[in-house]
């Protein structure tokens, strides 16, 4: 374990693919094609007839999670409250060799008079996740969006990551697990605070894990 705190077509349709969104779906499948080539591969035989197409549409989809909006509710009953969600999933690719990861989030923030709409939560996650992608940076990503949904620093954020870069390729170890922390605040300042957090975060994240 290493700790660091700090639209598809259906097959063998004609459907023009994309030029507009993050990306050129046309211009990808192309490249693809070409990369398929280079490998070996043909390209026109019945298998891989159409995954030019599927390949530049996932690619699509992937890249096109925009920034979802802040929803506060005011309740003030709950100032000073430790609020955590954890077992948050998400998918993104390694930056450094394109293969995938799985990211298990926890966040945890301490309420003052609003609380944040759950499902935000997963969908930050979703943002910063559809990106090529190191997983030190996202955890730095989450937590300061966070802090600026919630409108203080009082904020954290755990990541425990599979890398497919890890896992499938050089060593190939299955079983590693990387761990991100970044505390702001008084998740930084105050011990008692910091220990309680982790504390539940390790608890959620092994149990996601299982």
């Amino acid at each position: 374990m290493t700790i660091s705190i700090a639209s598809t077509a259906a097959p063998g349709s004609e459907a023009p693919l994309a030029s507009s969104g993050p990306i050129n779906e046309r211009r990808v499948a192309e490249l693809f094609t070409e990369l398929l080539s280079e490998l070996g591969e043909d390209p026109s035989r019945e298998g891989l007839r159409d995954t030019p197409r599927r390949v530049a549409a996932m690619w699509q989809s992937f890249l096109s999670q925009d920034a979802p909006a802040a929803t506060c509710f005011p309740e003030s009953t709950v100032n000073g409250q430790l609020v955590i969600v954890s077992g948050m999933s998400v998918w993104s690719f390694c930056e450094h060799h394109m293969l995938p990861m799985n990211l298990v989030v926890t966040a945890g923030y301490l309420a003052d008079g609003t609380v944040v709409g759950l499902s935000k939560f997963g969908r930050i996650a979703q943002h910063f996740a559809g990106r090529l992608q190191v997983q030190e940076r996202f955890t730095r990503q989450m937590v300061s969006h966070l802090a600026g949904v919630v409108g203080h620093d009082n904020v954290a954020v755990t990541v425990q990551g599979v890398h497919q870069c890890m896992s499938m390729r050089g060593v190939r170890m299955e079983q590693a697990r990387t761990t991100t922390v970044r505390k702001l605040g008084r998740f930084a300042s105050d011990a008692a605070l910091a220990h309680e957090y982790l504390t539940l975060t390790t608890t959620a994240q092994q149990g996601a894990l299982r």
